[in-house]
């Protein structure tokens, strides 16, 4: 079964020149990966665009995207994000897993404790949190093995060695 899902993988943070590059912040690791897919969906609108080359530039990437040939062309796409179909991104590895896939999971301890609903993920220094949504917000490291104990994507569940006071 296909899977129909969007994916923001990065946005479109500025211009670049005269000739309509512009400047990508992107969310891939590594941040060239974002290059390979195609096609890009742009905004909340999902206009279908395809870049045709890009390559690093300091702490980011410019790209030219097909269609834009001007500096004032590529101002008028500053600020969208750019989309891609679940389906274009390459399997996770194992214990592998990719953040939107993780959203919307159950989260329980092991003694079978129910915390809520992963309700997004964001990175720190130190390692990926959890913000859990239920009976409250709990924020829970991402530890794969130490805290993170079982992933079911099919049974959309995580268990998590987790003192539900806490």
């Amino acid at each position: 079964m296909a899977d129909d899902r969007t994916l923001v993988v990065g946005r479109i943070s500025g211009i670049y020149g005269v000739h309509g590059l512009v400047k990508i912040f992107s969310e891939t690791d590594p941040m060239e990966a974002i290059l390979g897919y195609t096609p890009w969906l742009l905004g909340d609108k999902a206009e279908v665009r395809t870049a045709v080359e890009g390559r690093r530039h300091g702490k980011g990437l410019v790209a030219r995207i097909v269609g834009c040939e001007d500096r004032e062309q590529a101002a008028v796409l500053v600020g969208q994000n750019i989309s891609v179909s679940r389906d274009q991104l390459p399997p996770p590895g194992e214990d592998e897993f990719y953040w939107a896939d993780l959203e919307g999971l159950a989260v329980e301890t092991l003694e079978g404790v129910p915390l809520g609903k992963v309700h997004h993920l964001f990175a720190t220094a130190g390692n990926d949190v959890l913000a859990v949504r239920g009976d409250r917000e709990r924020l829970i490291p991402f530890i794969w093995g130490d805290v993170v104990t079982e992933v079911d994507l099919e049974k959309k569940l995580m268990r998590v060695a987790w003192d539900p006071d806490f």
